[in-house]
């Protein structure tokens, strides 16, 4: 159990940009991930006493995450709406945009997840956590986990399944040709 404040406060600061990249892939706004994660860091340092095993700061701190997150939407029933937000390009070689494209493609597809499937693929595939530690944070059985995590791998399989890239770039050459 942790009993000194400034180890509380490094463990937080290690964790901070984990939490924001959770917080920004279910949320998709800067602004709000970092609402979500000074929310979760204030929660935690008041109910540090409640951490019991030092070992599971990461799922802890995920699970308060996931509690704001929970709050924040049954406080705003809206959702925010993806074309308003503006994603920056830089300027960039073939190779670069190609890949930025495939990125943004793919950001685009787990925003149009259902947000149960979005929030278990984004502990899985980006924290980086177990399914018995997500089926924790999230406080739903484990099979629950493996179904989400399941229908969201194979729907995204299928949106990029028909995706390549070179193929765009040579239909948009033919394209200007005629």
């Amino acid at each position: 159990m942790f009993t000194n404040t400034s180890l509380i406060r490094t463990e937080l600061t290690k964790r901070r940009e984990l939490l924001y990249q959770i917080a920004y892939s279910w949320c998709h706004s800067p602004a709000l991930a970092d609402d979500l994660v000074q929310e979760t860091m204030e929660k935690a340092l008041r109910s540090a006493r409640q951490l019991k095993n030092s070992a599971a700061v990461k799922s802890w701190l995920s699970r308060i995450l996931a509690n704001c997150w929970y709050d924040y939407l049954r406080r705003n029933r809206e959702t925010v709406d993806l074309d308003t937000l503006s994603w920056e390009q830089q300027p960039a070689t073939v190779d670069t945009h190609e890949k930025q494209d495939i990125v943004q493609r793919v950001r685009t597809m787990i925003a149009e997840l259902p947000m149960g499937q979005r929030q278990v693929i984004t502990l899985v595939d980006l924290a980086g956590f177990s399914y018995v530690e997500v089926a924790g944070i999230l406080d739903i059985p484990i099979g629950t986990v493996m179904s989400r995590i399941n229908r969201a791998r194979k729907s995204l399989k299928l949106k990029l399944a028909d995706y390549d890239p070179r193929q765009q770039i040579l239909h948009a050459r033919i394209r200007r040709v005629k």
